[in-house]
Order: structure tokens, then C-alpha cells, then sequence
């Protein structure tokens, strides 16, 4: 378990870095995703070494466990992320449209 959460954190430091130090809103954009991933990793870690799942009663009566809560979360975290980098990616399109650049810096005003 530690080597996991090791992992995660370092990912999630990554990411922190990168959106606080990258003016590019693209590299922003890429830190999330860090950030985001290491989430999911944990999530992983927390289902595989945490307490065991409660068992489920299958249509034959039979008690399953099958422990997917981390991956199941991670799949929400993954689809999260790809929603949240379709609508930023417009939007950044966007405002490279209207001011000829992606720096983050520049977005002093936002009207519509």
C-alpha cells in the first residue's frame, strides 16, 4: 500500500506544481489531470488494501464480494476528467480566438 500512496502523492505534487507554476492554461490543464490521476490511484489502493467489500447476494443466492468501489470511483474520476478537459479545452480555444494567446496571466477581463 505504501508504494501506491507514494506514487499518488508524487503525482499529486505534480500536478500542484504544475498548475501553480505553468502560465500556458494547456499545462494548467495537464496538472489537473495529475492531480486527478493520482486521485484515482488511491481510490485503487484504498479498494485493494482497505477493509473487504460487504458481500452481495447474487440472483442465486450466493454471497459475492466483489470490491470494485476503487475502480468504479476511478472510472467516475476518469470520465470527470474527460468532461472537465472537453469544456476547458473549448474554453481555452475560445480565448485564444479573442486574444491570440493561452497565458493565463492575460485573462485579466472575461466578458462575455
Amino acid at each position: 500500500m505504501t508504494g501506491y500512496l507514494l506514487v499518488s502523492a508524487v503525482l499529486l505534487t505534480c500536478g500542484v506544481v504544475c498548475m501553480a507554476t505553468k502560465r500556458n492554461a494547456v499545462g494548467v490543464l495537464m496538472g489537473v489531470e495529475l492531480a486527478l490521476n493520482a486521485a484515482s490511484v488511491n481510490f485503487v489502493a484504498a479498494a485493494e488494501f482497505g477493509p473487504p467489500a460487504a458481500p452481495v447476494r447474487s440472483i442465486a443466492g450466493d454471497a459475492v464480494g466483489i470490491g470494485l468501489d476503487g475502480q468504479i470511483a476511478a472510472l467516475f474520476v476518469i470520465v470527470l476528467a474527460a468532461a472537465e478537459a472537453a469544456v476547458a479545452l473549448a474554453i481555452v480555444l475560445a480565448f485564444f480566438n479573442q486574444h491570440g494567446t493561452a497565458d493565463v496571466d492575460a485573462a485579466s477581463e472575461l466578458r462575455g
